[in-house]
């Protein structure tokens, strides 16, 4: 053997690094995709919305989701025993405990001053009277139902009605209610180019022992996803901003808001309302879809009053699950 060659192991070539899918290179591909989840988890704002697709608000759809990653990329961490993909490994973890950490926490189960529920109930329910049966059994203050059909609503009215004798309906949105109802309204959430027959937007003011709080309920338009054309929630969005705007101008405090929003509170599209309100911080009470729920599209939030549990109830003849939230009144000069 020549001087050149002493000391070479066979098989390796002089100057030749390891490629990306040796075994030292796999861990260094490995650590490069953790380090990109956790950026994709902190940063995902950054994400942009601007481009075709709209996939800043589809990832932020399900951002927790993300959370999936990193027992995935930690098993192939240990497996090829690299130093550097078992510590990169961490930064993900710590991002998803970050910002949904607090939802692992269990909720308040003092008694509430209120308790709300709400449904979806579906257009195409089979069984009105069972849904309604079901929500009765809850035993809630507030009942906020969503797609309500002319054909399905006095099924809904005559099984609440013992329980809850007071209620509103505007266009395909319900409120019912134990306690008296007041200042009944609509609420135009509109978007452009919808006929004026498209109602999905509901006020009122609920009299409860605790003193009065405006009720909101809202369905937005549903969002598309599709290969060729990614997250439509254009018409979606612009619901979002006509419904911020509305409860921007609501003098009443507290306020409750009820509805489908179609989509999770992480989502940007959803800014005109959630930065208005506060979404609860505990409990994921994912709502749909109800075969397999992936997100809570279904929201309950709230001002000058806190959500301290939000939980999501049995299925019933809907594609959604029913969410109940428990609700206590806000110390006076206590947050918004």
């Amino acid at each position: 053997m020549d001087e050149q060659g002493a000391g070479r192991g066979p098989g390796r070539r002089p100057g030749r690094r390891p490629g990306p899918w040796s075994w030292r290179g796999r861990g260094r591909v490995l650590a490069g995709a953790a380090a990109l989840v956790a950026c994709l988890l902190v940063f995902h704002g950054a994400v942009p919305d601007a481009l075709p697709g709209r996939p800043g608000s589809l990832l932020e759809t399900f951002l927790p989701w993300l959370g999936l990653a990193v027992p995935v990329l930690a098993a192939l961490a240990l497996l090829r025993r690299s130093s550097v993909a078992a510590p990169a490994a961490l930064l993900p973890a710590a991002a998803w405990l970050a910002l949904f950490g607090g939802h692992l926490l269990p909720g308040d189960d003092r008694a509430p001053d209120l308790l709300a529920v709400q449904h979806n109930v579906s257009d195409e329910n089979p069984d009105p009277a069972g849904t309604a049966r079901a929500l009765a059994g809850t035993g809630a203050d507030l009942l906020a139902l969503e797609e309500l059909t002319p054909a399905a609503e006095p099924a809904y009215a005559a099984v609440l009605a013992p329980q809850y004798p007071y209620h509103a309906v505007a266009g395909t949105v319900g409120l019912w209610s134990k306690h008296p109802l007041a200042d009944v309204r609509p609420v135009d959430i509109r978007p452009a180019g919808l006929g004026e027959d498209w109602n999905r937007g509901l006020r009122a003011t609920a009299r409860t022992p605790r003193g009065e709080v405006a009720v909101y309920v809202a369905h937005l338009p549903s969002v598309r996803l599709s290969p060729t054309h990614g997250f439509g929630s254009v018409r979606r969005d612009e619901s979002a901003a006509l419904l911020g705007a509305a409860i921007a101008a609501e003098p009443a405090q507290p306020l409750i808001l009820l509805g489908d929003l179609n989509s999770t509170v992480d989502d940007r599209g959803l800014d005109p309302v959630t930065s208005r309100m506060d979404p609860p911080s505990r409990d994921f009470a994912f709502s749909w879809p109800a075969s397999l729920p992936l997100a809570r599209i279904d929201q309950v939030m709230t001002r000058s009053a806190t959500v301290t549990r939000i939980r999501s109830l049995s299925a019933t003849g809907s594609d959604h699950l029913p969410v109940a939230a428990h609700i206590t009144w806000r110390a006076p000069g206590r947050g918004r």
